[in-house]
């Protein structure tokens, strides 16, 4: 059976996950976040694609990029595979794919759904109970993000420079976002279109999505999220 056709779009953010095979682990030691963290940014480089948000998990892991080109993305992820693999595989006597098939993705809508994007990636590690709260996590971009500890391979989006007039103030308003959880409604709609690879957004998002690619893209949930 072919392979189902990836669409995206440039300059439109995407929310990446990849998971391990049969939910097994891709990451067993730091040595192997940094590993992994290296090729991110190398990768980032090398096809121009602007990182907004990570997390490395044992068992799987989340971006929000923006990619240049439609291929951008596509060609981004098949040089992190064909550099992390094989050092996964040489280093533990492996063989093989350790990831579950190809990587899911869906194109977010920014003005709607970008820092919720952002918050369920980075309230990852919280949501799984390995920490008490996000900047307790040392493997994603959330201290980045609020100003802790620069991370050279992230990238601010236009939406959060626009956050304040200054870093203090756009740190201070980015962190202000994590004094609630995300509402459960938000984590499912995001969950579902990353499985689906559905567009996540309003329903003039996915009529914008659908009249520049020329197709339709199948069912999918509408709507904006809830507030809080």
């Amino acid at each position: 059976m072919p392979r189902k056709p990836r669409f995206y779009l440039p300059d439109v953010p995407l929310h990446i996950v990849q998971r391990g095979h049969s939910k097994e682990p891709v990451f067993f030691e730091s040595r192997d976040y940094a590993t992994y963290a290296y090729w991110l940014n190398e990768g980032a480089k090398r096809y121009q694609v602007a990182i907004h948000a990570f997390v490395l998990m044992t068992n799987h892991v989340h971006l929000l990029i923006t990619p240049p080109e439609e291929d951008s993305a596509s060609l981004f992820m098949q040089y992190l595979g064909r550099h992390y693999v094989p050092y996964i595989n040489h280093k533990y006597d492996r063989s093989g794919s350790i990831w579950e098939g190809r990587y899911k993705a869906s194109l977010v809508d920014a003005e709607d759904y970008f820092f919720t994007v952002m918050r369920y990636i980075e309230l990852n590690p919280v949501r799984a109970g390995m920490v008490e709260a996000a900047d307790h996590y040392r493997w994603s971009s959330h201290c980045h993000n609020i100003g802790i500890r620069k991370i050279q391979m992230v990238r601010f989006h236009p939406l959060f420079n626009a956050l304040g007039k200054t870093k203090r103030e756009r740190y201070e308003t980015y962190k202000a976002l994590f004094g609630e959880s995300l509402e459960p409604g938000a984590i499912k709609r995001i969950h579902e279109a990353w499985q689906s690879g559905t567009p996540l957004g309003n329903d003039r998002f996915r009529d914008r999505v659908e009249a520049q690619l020329a197709l339709k893209l199948g069912q999918y949930r509408r709507g904006r999220p809830k507030k809080g």
